[in-house]
């Protein structure tokens, strides 16, 4: 059994690329759990939030893989006579029970970062607001946490062979097998398995989270009350449009609409955007934002004497 397939006990596979972003889940919550408990709230909150955020997450990562493949999987669809060289939308949308390549099949990769931070704050929007906590300070919370586990989970596509770069004669590239290698690399005649190396992209993004998670976690601890609660989360969605602006231009594997690269452009857009909002918040003479309190559970109270009905 290779690596990208995992271990098998009995019937059972597990494969490493799922283990490998549960772990990395599980490693970004501790973390939110602790710096919940050193910032005075209620840690439980943390993995409250993680429940309800997963299954969304995993949801909508699918789904953005899904409606938005990549050009490897699409190039052929204009000619294309059997569907084994064209994947696109349609093509997933009408094969929902292909368990191999299918929208379904996501233990074989195929889920987008952008899908999962928008899937997985919904549903952790949905517990802060069912427990009445304060938005601000819990996603500044999770802006240090998320660049973690994002190192941690990078390397399950290093499993699966998957987000790297176009050819390089680095020391650090690294060999794709036949079979997972995308247009114009297919060619072992003119690209041979053993002499030919890529830029990986994963490693990268791993190495680039790292530090966006040590930066971040020294503005938590040491500048949180000079800044704007939320003005950490938007530090985190600016470095991760930067990192990813700037990966896209040696992807090989980029999803393309009108002649444009998607998540190039979508990564430019968000990134200028959150920019503009923490330029904006903190505008001369903008009302200071101060952190409020979490909210606490609505609880029964004795009513007074006086509240008491008259006999």
């Amino acid at each position: 059994m290779t690596p990208e397939e995992g271990i098998r006990i009995g019937s059972i596979q597990i494969r490493y690329y799922g283990l490998i972003i549960v772990l990395a889940m599980l490693v970004a919550a501790w973390v939110a759990a602790r710096l919940a408990k050193r910032d005075g709230r209620d840690p439980e909150h943390v993995w409250g939030a993680l429940t309800w955020a997963i299954i969304p997450g995993i949801i909508f990562a699918r789904l953005f893989f899904v409606l938005f493949p990549p050009v490897s999987l699409t190039a052929g669809c204009a000619t294309a006579v059997t569907t084994d060289v064209c994947r696109d939308a349609s093509w997933f949308l009408q094969n929902i029970t292909n368990l191999q390549q299918g929208p379904l099949a996501i233990w074989s990769g195929g889920l987008n970062i952008f899908g999962a931070v928008i899937g997985g704050f919904l549903g952790a929007y949905i517990y802060i607001k069912r427990n009445k906590l304060a938005l601000g300070p819990w996603l500044d919370i999770a802006a240090v946490a998320l660049p973690l586990g994002q190192a941690i989970g990078r390397w399950a596509n290093f499993i699966n062979q998957e987000l790297y770069g176009g050819v390089t004669n680095l020391p650090w590239g690294i060999p794709i097998d036949s079979a997972h290698r995308v247009a114009p690399y297919g060619s072992t005649v003119n690209y041979p398995v053993a002499t030919t190396f890529f830029h990986p992209l994963f490693l990268y993004e791993s190495l680039w989270s790292v530090l966006a998670f040590i930066i971040l976690l020294n503005l938590f601890q040491r500048n949180r009350k000079r800044l704007f609660p939320g003005d950490i989360f938007l530090f985190y969605v600016i470095q991760y449009a930067v990192i990813r602006f700037l990966l896209e231009f040696i992807r090989v594997e980029v999803s393309v609409i009108g002649g444009i690269n998607l998540w190039q452009g979508v990564s430019l857009f968000v990134g200028v955007g959150a920019l503009v909002y923490f330029l904006y918040r903190h505008r001369p003479g903008a009302a200071v934002i101060e952190a409020q309190p979490d909210m606490p559970r609505e609880q029964k109270v004795k009513p007074t004497e006086a509240e008491q009905p008259s006999a």
